[in-house]
């Protein structure tokens, strides 16, 4: 068993579904109303569940498999999901991506891939600052649909608790979304005609991919043929949702007791934190240790050895399997140095984790103009030197996590299409983050596929 040392508050300490109020809860929206708050909250708790008990279970066995190295898990989907943008067409778009990725990873690595969308609940972000400026005029940062809106005014970014309740009807409709594309048979996604292959024709070394796409389109093909008259069943795969469990309040809501007598966050299959809100002794981290849900804690460049210890031992006390996922975002430049102490301080303590490689978030950029970027090639510099690392010593990269889009956004430099930072005001669309458009993304599928066999054996 793992244990915590004094100065944490003990791993077997009581929890309740309130226990988190006791705790520092940073990142959270200041409400200035506190009765519309509490009815607001009130009616959240008597919405249904969004997600099933037994679901969850079943992804965390998955992910047990994954931290042996038997399955691999991408985990992709937009920086801050946003209402107006919640239709079929949408859903449908980023369900094409991860199941082509996703494909392409399966053949490439030769292990099953476990799909987990940052959909269905991706509505907090946390911020910088609690405030944004702009020509003299301080208003409430933007944090998320769930909260307020990003229009530049006093009435959008005021906190309305009454968001929280839209987003919980948005989260249970992408779902909804989500059945009705698989409904229709994933395999329609999976055509030939309808990947997004252009970008090869700009790609120096194009020839190098295109093996592998025809082995991906020729395996599809003959599943189809085995499919028969039951076109669209064999391509039927189990799918997740994740989100960051930022808003306290909301995830309290929707935390439900099983008849087993387990609490499970019924808002999302795997919740996890980022590093703004993973404090061994902070809300957060008390709010998600009493769940059982399997779940995920960002680390960075900053989390030293004796915090890392202490999330091991307040939020995987029993060293469960598929209990624990740690998402490193370090930043292609600061990989080599900060990743190992990192893998030697989980080895020392016998945790049983999974790790995930985050390569977007530690290498954003600001241009002179302000405008927020990512460079390809830093995203595929840190992802190659993760598998490198994590072979070396004697670990496992069990896994991507991505801010992506199925939609031709122009939001991060590079790729085989050569965005340059004059081409990112052409469809510029994140309030937040810059996300990989849907050429990026599969570009990057193919060079880890291709790559990453030789990226492990790098001395």
């Amino acid at each position: 068993m793992l244990t915590p040392t004094a100065t944490v508050p003990d791993a077997e300490a009581p929890w309740t579904t309130d226990s988190w109020r006791s705790c520092p809860a940073l990142q959270q929206p200041a409400y200035d109303d506190p009765q519309a708050l509490g009815l607001a909250l009130d009616a959240l708790g008597k919405r249904p569940a969004l997600v099933a008990a037994e679901r969850v279970l079943q992804l965390k066995a998955l992910l047990a498999q994954a931290q042996q190295g038997r399955r691999f898990v991408l985990q992709l989907g937009d920086c801050a999901e946003r209402f107006e943008h919640n239709d079929l067409a949408h859903s449908t778009r980023q369900v094409a991506l991860l199941q082509q990725m996703s494909q392409v990873l399966m053949h490439g690595l030769q292990l099953p891939i476990v799909q987990i969308g940052r959909l269905a609940g991706q509505y907090a972000k946390p911020r910088s600052s609690d405030m944004e400026n702009r020509n003299g005029v301080s208003l409430p940062a933007y944090r998320g649909d769930i909260v307020n809106h990003h229009t530049f005014s006093p009435e959008a970014r005021r906190a309305d608790p009454q968001r929280m309740l839209q987003a919980h009807a948005h989260s249970a409709l992408t779902l909804d979304h989500l059945h009705s594309v698989q409904a229709a048979g994933i395999d329609n996604l999976l055509q030939a005609e309808g990947w997004p292959v252009r970008w090869l024709d700009q790609a120096a070394d194009a020839e190098r991919f295109r093996p592998l796409l025809a082995e991906v389109h020729g395996t599809l093909r003959f599943m189809r043929t085995l499919a028969g008259s039951q076109p669209g069943e064999f391509l039927h795969r189990e799918m997740y949702v994740s989100h960051e469990a930022l808003l306290l309040e909301y995830e309290h809501a929707l935390t439900r007791r099983h008849a087993d007598g387990r609490w499970f966050n019924l808002a999302t299959h795997l919740p996890w934190i980022g590093l703004r809100t993973a404090q061994p002794e902070g809300a957060h981290v008390e709010y998600l240790r009493g769940l059982a849900n399997p779940l995920a804690v960002k680390v960075g460049i900053d989390s030293k050895p004796a915090q890392l210890l202490h999330l091991l031992a307040r939020l995987n006390p029993s060293n469960e399997p598929g209990r624990l996922t740690l998402i490193h975002r370090l930043g292609a430049s600061h990989i080599q140095d900060h990743l190992p102490p990192l893998i030697e301080t989980v080895r020392s303590a016998g945790a049983q984790v999974l790790w995930l490689c985050d390569p977007m978030h530690g290498n954003t950029r600001t241009l002179p103009c302000g405008t927020k970027t990512r460079a390809f090639d830093d995203i595929l510099a840190e992802v190659a030197e993760a598998f490198a690392v994590h072979g070396r010593h004697g670990s496992v990269l069990g896994g991507l996590h991505l801010e992506a889009s199925g939609d031709a956004v122009t939001e991060c430099l590079g790729g085989a299409v050569g965005l340059q930072a004059a081409d990112l005001g052409r469809r510029y669309l994140s309030q937040v983050d810059p996300r990989l458009n849907r050429d990026q993304s599969l570009e990057l599928a193919l060079r880890v596929s291709l790559d990453a066999g030789a990226w492990r054996q790098r001395p």
